[in-house]
This record gives structure tokens, sequence and C-alpha cells, in this order.
């Protein structure tokens, strides 16, 4: 099991990953399923699009292999049908039909690989490595923004409208008249939304107002 530490806090164990493949020709699906449990790696299987659906996934970092030729729905409507879901899943397709159109299609959508049946063993355990590190990065930066988030919500009203104003750029004392504050009392709320928001400086504080879409407040005079 995986173990990975954010600043100031425990450490954060994270589940073992997980391949799901997703195929109605079942030697296939037996063939990958003893490839990568040869390599240590977890592999639920699907005969049908319909069936991963209904499967309650666990929070893990995880792929899908996702054939684009099923019974009843293309593999490539099924990518159109997750996007439109919470379903945030790095995609590798497998075709035995599959042409240069067709691969395209199936990037441009989101798809991290397109490999063509049959394909080497390791070229699928390559996609498989790449896949489930890139869905662990955007877990990652997923719960970095949730953190982050949470930050934000401890702001006061008054802080929010201050941090607002200094990351537009503008001085204590310019915040102080476009408040109808006293500069002290801006400072005393600055300092607090930089603390709360753990900011160790403007500019930090801006890239993370960014991240959250925060926009610069708009000085009145």
């Amino acid at each position: 099991m995986t173990q990975t530490t954010t600043s100031g806090k425990e450490p954060v164990h994270e589940a073992a990953p997980i391949v799901y493949v997703v195929d109605d020709d079942e030697s296939l699906r037996t063939s990958l399923r003893n490839l990568l449990r040869s390599v240590g790696l977890r592999v639920e299987l699907f005969a049908s699009a319909s069936e991963f659906l209904d499967f309650e996934m666990p929070d893990a970092p995880s792929c899908l292999v996702l054939d684009v030729r099923l019974k009843g729905q293309s593999g490539l409507a099924f990518q159109s049908e997750l996007a439109n879901t919470e379903i945030d899943i790095p995609i590798i397709f497998m075709t035995a039909h599959g042409d240069i159109a067709m691969s395209v299609r199936a990037m441009k959508a989101g798809a991290l690989d397109f490999l063509a049946k049959p394909f080497r063993d390791q070229d699928m355990l390559d996609a498989i490595d790449h896949a489930i590190e890139h869905d662990r990065q955007r877990r990652k930066a997923n719960r970095g923004l949730g953190e982050l988030r949470a930050k934000y919500e401890t702001l006061t009203l008054r802080e929010r409208q201050v941090m607002s104003y200094v990351i537009a750029g503008l001085l204590n004392k310019q915040i102080a008249a476009e408040v109808f504050l006293s500069e002290i009392t801006v400072k005393i709320h600055r300092a607090q939304a930089m603390k709360k928001m753990e900011a160790t400086s403007v500019a930090d504080l801006v890239r993370k107002a960014e991240a959250l879409g925060i926009e610069p407040a708009a000085p009145k005079g």
C-alpha cells in the first residue's frame, strides 16, 4: 500500500490501484486478469458497460481498459456517457477493428491510449502504469483543491472581502478606503486571511485564489 503525506498532516494511506476491464470477449478478460494479477495488480472484469456502471467503485487510483466494440453499446459511446457522469477515470481503448479516425476520436475525447489487438503484454502494462499514475496525480490535485476550499470556508465575510482586494493588488490604505474601515483593521483582516489560507506571500495568495476561481475585486474609485 502506498503512503503519501501532506504538509503538516498525518500520512495519507492510499488504497491499492485497480484496473477495470470491460470487454465482451470472455477469453480476453481472463487473459488480461491473469496478466495483471501476475504483476500484482488488482483487476475487476465486466462483460458490458452496464455491469461496470452497477459496480460500486472503491476510492482508489484506477483506470479502465475498454473494448471499442461492445454488444449493445460501443466503447466510444460509453466513453461519452462516462464524460457526463461523475466517474472520472483514465481510459485505455483496445480494438481488433481500429482505424486512425477511431483512435483520433477516442484520444480527443480524453482517452490516454489506444491499443490494437493483438497487443504485446508489455505495451498493455506500460499503458496501465501510465494511466494509473495519471489518475493518482489527478486525485492528488483534487485532494489539494478540496483542502484549499476548506481553508477558504474558514474565512469570515469581511476577510474574504479584504482578500479579494489584496489579490487585486491594492494596498492596505486603498482597501481601507474601499471598505470604509481603518487601515489597522484592514491589516488585521488581511493577516488573518493570509494565515487561514496558509499563504506565504501575496503572490501565493493570488495563486490560491486563482485555483479556487476567486476573482479580484474591482476598485470603486
